[in-house]
């Protein structure tokens, strides 16, 4: 049976386990006392009851435990194995045979990462599997998704997902809240074909500081046929490229030096106060300054079609390939809409993903960027691939190489 955690009716011992920061995200969202204002650290507020919310969710609870489950008997179990970002995982791109039942575990890692090494910025990351952003699923449309989450003993932390490609309950977060030592299983069926975010959102301020933390990711529901242009004509890719972008708000200390701490959780009273300017300090591709670059560029050949997912689970951004375009565009993120054609820059909403699929013709290093120049240039929103091929003179030549001129 489905219980929906009162963070009020947890044990003092398990209280001791939690920060009272996560105590006072959680009973935001249900409505519970989590602790004394006496009993949580000095840096904490107090947690304070909220709205009727919490009955709301509490009756989604109730009435789903009494509801009764579909027959799922003439279904096929399949395990998908999660990757690190920016791959995806193996996946069909046409679904073969009836819809599947797919298992995905997910287990929260808080953990210290580095954000920019040139300026020793670093960041308690609150993750999915350990990366920002957590890793990609993929579906088909029809599939039934079925969701381990796992929040390890040893995190100080609550939490929980919200799937934006799933129906009721928060999206499944009224369903997920898990205290360390805890899992959740929840299963929700994929019925609207696209990319979407994928979210902690525990309750309360505790949903930006999560999310600005990196705890968001990318589904992506295929349509069973596989992709289409406007004419119905199918459309494959060659791999997948998978981009999340950050955006973190790091605070300062009086010096402007970006500050440390010790353990997750203990920045969240600085992380209000710098998320309130609405001002990121950096806004970056999977998880840090050049995590995209260098050795660690994205790779492609000649001839080869690449589908580029973007997920930007809080700000609005506009990627750009620069020089190249995006063929064929789905910038809402919905594969049931054709997709725009021959765009030189997409806008992915705050809160979504989009998706964008292109055949290289040159090669050389191209640069993809967040196209507001400032983020890219300054602030870190910048990947690239480097393709391997024949250049194609037909297609750009430099007919004089720099030289002087005389007026």
């Amino acid at each position: 049976m489905t219980r929906f955690v009162n963070p009020g009716l947890v044990p003092t011992s398990r209280r001791n386990v939690l920060r009272g920061s996560v105590l006072a995200g959680a009973a935001a969202v249900t409505g519970g006392f989590a602790t004394s204002a006496a009993a949580m650290p000095k840096h904490v507020p107090a947690p304070t009851p909220r709205m009727p919310g919490a009955q709301i969710i509490q009756a989604q609870a109730d009435a789903q435990a009494r509801a009764p489950s579909p027959d799922l008997s003439g279904y096929v179990r399949v395990k998908q194995e999660m990757v690190a970002p920016p791959f995806a995982p193996v996946h069909e791109q046409v679904a073969t045979g009836d819809p599947k039942i797919v298992e995905v575990t997910l287990e929260t890692q808080e953990r210290l990462m580095v954000v920019d090494e040139d300026t020793g910025a670093s960041v308690w990351a609150l993750t999915y599997n350990g990366s920002v952003p957590g890793p990609l699923i993929i579906v088909h449309q029809g599939d039934y998704v079925e969701i381990t989450l796992r929040n390890p003993q040893d995190s100080v932390m609550e939490h929980n997902v919200d799937f934006h490609a799933s129906t009721g309950a928060l999206g499944g977060g009224g369903l997920t809240h898990v205290f360390p030592g805890e899992e959740a299983v929840l299963r929700w069926k994929a019925t609207k074909p696209g990319v979407f975010t994928y979210h902690c959102a525990p309750g309360g301020a505790m949903i930006p500081y999560h999310v600005c933390h990196g705890m968001n990711g990318t589904v992506m529901v295929l349509p069973r046929d596989g992709l289409k242009d406007g004419q119905g004509n199918p459309l494959t890719y060659d791999s997948i490229a998978y981009i999340g972008e950050q955006d973190y708000y790091l605070p300062r200390d009086e010096n402007g030096d970006f500050k440390t701490y010790e353990a997750a959780g203990d920045d969240y009273p600085d992380s209000l106060d710098a998320m309130r300017t609405l001002t990121p300090t950096h806004s970056v591709f999977n998880g840090a300054v050049g995590a995209l670059t260098g050795d660690a560029a994205l790779r492609a050949n000649v001839g080869e079609t690449v589908l580029m997912i973007h997920n930007q689970a809080n700000r609005d951004t506009r990627p750009h390939l620069i020089g190249g375009h995006g063929n064929f565009v789905w910038e809402a993120g919905s594969f049931s809409d054709a997709p725009q054609t021959g765009l030189e820059s997409w806008f992915i909403r705050g809160g979504s993903a989009g998706a964008a699929m292109y055949t290289f013709e040159q090669p050389g290093v191209y640069a993809y960027v967040n196209h507001n120049l400032i983020e890219a240039a300054l602030l870190g929103a910048t990947a690239h691939f480097v393709v391997e091929g024949d250049w194609d003179n037909a297609l750009m030549e430099q007919v004089v190489a720099p030289r002087t001129f005389e007026i």
